[in-house]
């Protein structure tokens, strides 16, 4: 299998714009990179051959101490010792749970399940009972592999609890113990794991509501990260600090099998501190990081208060939301990086679109890129499911190797997301210009209908972010006798907050419409385990009266 790939890749690592002229909102699958038919197993054994004495893996602890490294070749070996010994406890096709932070053992574990032909369910430390319960009964998981705590959070306990009333689970492990590698009473053997085995049961976000296990083959995840990783410039010397966490496809997806790819060196952060990630940037001559807009915010302002040199840093990737231009400006200027966003879903393993590295500043904050390499993409209408003309809003879909297997014991969600023709169903408003560059414009069930007219909260959030005020906006859609719904503008500052001021502001900046009818100032926002705003919180809770309105 071949790392490459990319004909159009310059001397200086970036690849060009793909050169297309639409007449209509479907951008055909570019391939100026293969699909490589591998799975994770195999190309861990593929780059360790090829880069035996290549650093793979730093550890960085939760106290910011450096930890452990790895060379491929040792990582290989470790890998294959656990599968060995998992080979021997389970059968392959089993799921087994991983409920830890980000640490060395989960990269192995989540190699060696790969060797082992396993099916690794991600779970967040964060989770409490009733959800991890939910995770270990719906995706009949045989075995839990956890931590004692993580923040305060009593995870061996909860995990002793909830898996005292779940029989199907038979194996619950410390994974910093020596009982990880225990032998079992199957045959020592690792199977053949084929590219289009599931690899991983990622849980969606769940930002409207209950999440579903989307199943992931090793074919999608190794060439979607490979894609990612490619647009980004990331090469055999790069050195890639990962601080999104491992339960995400962001963080044993795209940077971990995206460093895989490139042959590269991972510096694997346990927790996130700015103060620890900047030292971290500082000290490995670090030259990508990737990071939802909060986190970037939390590294620039601590930057701010103690400048590092960032002379090696050439990228900042961001994902999550849209970015305002000042969030970009801010990236150029305190760390003397280039700064790129991109758009994606768990469902697609994750990464949709991204933008390339000489983007203008104009396109990385109202575009979320091009379709990655061997992606269709198309804004298909809400009606007859064709794609529409250019520039109108309808719903993203993509097709291509990177779309999930299925919903995992849910044909009815399968059925509703992936079509007879193969979309994939973002579920999130869009639309295209000619030239393929997408804008996300806002999810279809948060689309707030006033009086009968649509409004998308993205395009009021991203005027509002303008204002030096706001830190963090959510723009959400709030039920009103008179209107259906009015709409709802809830924001994160660093100050108090004037109504007049950012009603003045938006009047002067949108259509009359769209400016919010409800204002109201939050400390912090309800997110998901990934850092997405959760409206219907929000909605929720300003409907249960327990925010006040400006």
């Amino acid at each position: 299998g071949q790392t490459g790939g990319y004909p159009n890749q310059t001397d200086r690592g970036r690849i060009d714009m793909y050169d297309v002229k639409l007449n209509l909102s479907h951008f055909p699958a570019q391939s100026d990179a293969e699909v490589l038919n591998i799975t994770v197993g195999d190309l861990l054994r593929e780059v360790a051959a090829a880069r035996p004495e290549a650093e793979a893996l730093v550890e960085v602890r939760q106290d910011g101490s450096g930890g452990r490294r790895w060379t491929y070749t040792e990582l290989l070996k470790d890998a294959e010792r656990l599968a060995l010994a998992l080979s021997t406890r389970f059968a392959p096709g089993e799921r087994v749970v991983v409920w830890s932070p980000n640490s060395p053992e989960w990269v192995l574990l989540e190699y060696a399940s790969a060797l082992s032909g396993l099916v690794l369910v991600t779970a967040n430390p964060a989770f409490q009972a009733r959800e991890l319960d939910y995770v270990l009964e719906q995706s009949g998981a045989v075995a839990l592999f956890l931590v004692k705590e993580f923040r305060g959070n009593p995870m061996s306990q909860i995990g002793a609890e909830v898996t005292a009333s779940i029989p199907s689970v038979r194996e619950v492990t410390d994974m910093e113990s020596v009982a990880l590698y225990t032998e079992g009473s199957r045959p020592i053997a690792l199977p053949d794991v084929a590219p289009g085995d599931a690899a991983m049961i990622q849980y969606t976000s769940g930002t409207t509501g209950f999440p579903k296990g989307a199943v992931l083959s090793h074919r999608g995840l190794v060439n979607n990260a490979r894609f990612y990783a490619g647009r980004c410039g990331a090469t055999s010397t790069t050195t890639w600090v990962n601080i999104m966490p491992m339960f995400h496809t962001a963080g044993c997806g795209m940077v971990t099998l995206g460093c895989l790819q490139a042959r590269c060196r991972m510096v694997l952060i346990s927790l996130f501190d700015p103060n620890v990630v900047l030292d971290q940037l500082e000290a490995s001559g670090a030259d990508i990081i990737l990071g939802v807009p909060t986190m970037v915010v939390a590294l620039l302002d601590a930057q701010n208060a103690r400048p590092r040199d960032m002379s090696a840093l050439k990228l900042v990737s961001c994902g999550g939301s849209m970015v305002a231009p000042e969030l970009v400006r801010r990236v150029q200027n305190l760390m003397g990086a280039s700064f790129s966003t991109l758009y994606g879903q768990t469902e697609h393993c994750p990464v949709i679109t991204q933008h390339h590295l000489d983007d203008t500043i104009d396109d990385i904050c109202n575009t979320a890129g091009q379709p990655v390499a061997q992606t269709e993409v198309s804004i298909r209408s809400v009606d007859d499911n064709c794609a529409i003309v250019l520039e109108e809003v309808g719903e993203i879909c993509a097709r291509g190797p990177c779309v999930m297997l299925e919903y995992n014991d849910n044909p009815k969600a399968t059925s509703e997301t992936i079509d007879a023709m193969g979309w994939l169903h973002t579920g999130d408003l869009g639309r295209m210009d000619k030239r393929g560059y997408v804008t996300v414009t806002g999810r279809m069930k948060e689309m707030i209908i006033r009086g009968g007219e649509n409004h998308f909260p993205a395009e009021i959030e991203n005027c509002l972010l303008e204002h030096a005020s706001v830190a963090e906006v959510a723009v959400v859609g709030l039920p009103d006798p008179k209107w259906g719904e009015v709409i709802g503008a809830f924001i994160r500052s660093t100050g108090l907050l004037d109504k007049g001021t950012l009603h003045a502001y938006c009047r002067a900046n949108m259509s009359p419409q769209k400016t919010p009818n409800v204002w109201v100032q939050v400390e912090e926002f309800p997110l998901t385990g990934s850092g997405k705003i959760q409206k219907f919180i929000l909605r929720d809770r300003f409907v249960a009266g327990e925010y006040a309105e400006l």
